[in-house]
């Protein structure tokens, strides 16, 4: 018996930069979560490990529906851990699909 759900694919782009980008990204830089768990990152550009990792905790709950007021519902920016960089991400959703969650490990 299929066990559907619904998950959201995620678009991360990078905000702002208030200092100096020493890994190289820019300002709209962006990687995608799509289908539950594929990690995309447009031809020829790359994201900042570093980066990446200060986002990747939120990104499981940012995936589904939440209660109005819960604040993972309501914020979108996340800081690098570089303070130096003042890099911030803002996650989106950008589609909404339907899942079997048998056909997930």
């Amino acid at each position: 018996m299929p066990k559907d759900f619904e998950i959201f694919d995620l678009r991360i782009t990078v905000d702002s930069i208030k200092g100096c980008s020493v890994c190289g990204l820019q300002v709209g830089d962006y990687f995608e979560v799509v289908e539950s768990s594929k990690l995309r990152i447009p031809a020829g550009k790359h994201f900042c490990l570093y980066a990446l990792n200060s986002v990747l905790p939120l990104l499981p709950a940012k995936q589904r529906q939440l209660a109005e007021n819960d604040w993972l519902e309501c914020d979108t920016l996340v800081a690098c851990p570089d303070p130096e960089e003042g890099l911030i991400m803002r996650i989106e959703r950008i589609d909404r699909r339907t899942m079997d969650s048998e056909e997930l490990t």
